[in-house]
């Protein structure tokens, strides 16, 4: 039997957004059976310039809560699923560790403050909090909230998350991990490593929205793509093995190659911006991703292979599975989920030639293959997984005693 009447999620990322995220989907599935109340990123002072001046899409509105800085949102299950702004918090991610130790309650104090109030408003009394990757905030909001228990849902390697995070982050996070109840992670890796100091840490990777990038599939049924087409989605940052690009793109004049998000990574455009073959293209909303996907004869994940990298489960992969697209990606992390499904090639000569192999993988029962893949691995099932944890957790799920 659940001990807690709702599931309030701390989370490290917006809800709005330019791609999937993997907290936003998994609340969003959790809210067919939970109440959930979403807190939103905490924007600072800095951030509210930004976005006063246009540098930045920044809710200016909702931060200085000149609007209702609580929304209900719609879902398909029609259940109780809620997200609140905070209020706008002070910028102290750069200072060093001392000053920014003694000064963060400023901000926690504001952000108990807010979410107490919502709590009453919202008749939730005794939740389950669901830290999603923000152990700075999370750590002094231990026991500040009457909730039964705590979940640290970590989907990334903090140490090498950038600035933003890494510079207190991981201190942070060390006492975070021994006080906390149970911890989430996204991929073994992280849960090998998270365990030593843990020793109630799961793995439930990531999903995809299956409904969603499956109709990429019959877009491409009803218009199959005229040429080959080789489609990165989602941020190209450092993660992106520029050198292993720029081979194929040579090599494969023929192939046009697509990416279809922000660019992070200014090296990326600059060595490959003046080939005939190479198309970038601005970040669309999640809805408008299965037209574009649609043109694509093949989905690649070009990373390098790192540390940071090894502790990634990338939501790509089972997005291009749902729209049947066949898959090359180079061995960056434990990918045994996808044997036999993928290709899988650790050089720029040997990615190449997987590529050509891939764009010969049209036989409709490969391609049944990769979407059944997929649809195993939707957020749907994640919820599951992850309520099976919750229920493992004993501060918030009492087992049924046997009569």
């Amino acid at each position: 039997m659940k001990q807690f009447d709702s599931i309030i999620c701390i989370a490290q990322t917006p809800w709005k957004g330019d791609f999937q995220k993997a907290v936003v989907q998994l609340m969003t599935e959790l809210s067919a059976r939970h109440r959930i109340l979403f807190v939103d990123y905490l924007y600072t002072m800095k951030d509210l310039t930004q976005g006063v001046i246009g540098r930045h899409d920044i809710p200016v509105r909702e931060i200085m809560h000149f609007n209702n800085p609580l929304t209900k949102i719609e879902t398909e299950y029609g259940g109780d699923l809620y997200v609140w702004t905070p209020p706008v918090m002070f910028p102290l991610n750069w200072l060093s560790a001392r000053p920014h130790d003694q000064l963060l309650h400023w901000n926690t104090d504001r952000l108990v403050s807010g979410i107490r109030g919502v709590m009453q408003r919202l008749k939730m009394r005794r939740p389950l909090i669901i830290n999603a990757f923000n152990p700075v905030v999370g750590l002094p909001l231990l026991g500040k909230l009457n909730e039964c228990a705590t979940i640290y849902y970590c989907f990334d390697e903090i140490t090498t998350a950038g600035p933003w995070m890494s510079r207190h982050g991981k201190r942070y996070e060390d006492a975070y991990l021994k006080r906390v109840d149970a911890v989430v992670t996204t991929s073994e890796t992280l849960r090998q490593d998270k365990s030593a100091m843990q020793p109630q840490t799961f793995c439930v990777k990531n999903g995809a929205n299956f409904d969603l990038f499956n109709i990429t599939r019959q877009l491409a049924q009803k218009n199959p793509p005229q040429k080959p087409v080789v489609g990165y989605l989602g941020s190209a940052d450092n993660r992106i093995n520029i050198d292993l690009m720029a081979y194929c793109v040579q090599t494969m004049p023929d192939v046009e190659f697509q990416f279809i998000g922000e660019v992070h990574e200014p090296a990326l455009p600059n060595r490959l911006k003046n080939y005939p073959n190479v198309t970038f293209i601005p970040p669309r909303q999640p809805a408008e991703l299965p037209p574009l996907l649609a043109k694509l004869s093949a989905g690649i994940i070009p990373f390098v292979c790192n540390k940071h990298t090894y502790t990634i489960y990338p939501l790509k992969i089972n997005e291009y599975l749902a729209a049947g697209l066949p898959v090359v990606s180079t061995p960056f992390s434990i990918l045994d989920d996808f044997g036999g499904i993928i290709e899988i090639a650790d050089t720029p000569e040997a990615f190449a030639l997987a590529l050509r192999r891939a764009l010969a993988d049209t036989d409709p029962q490969r391609v049944q293959q990769r979407v059944d893949t997929a649809q195993a691995n939707s957020w749907t099932q994640r919820a599951i997984e992850f309520e099976a944890v919750i229920q493992q957790v004993p501060k918030a799920w009492r087992q049924e005693q046997p009569v």
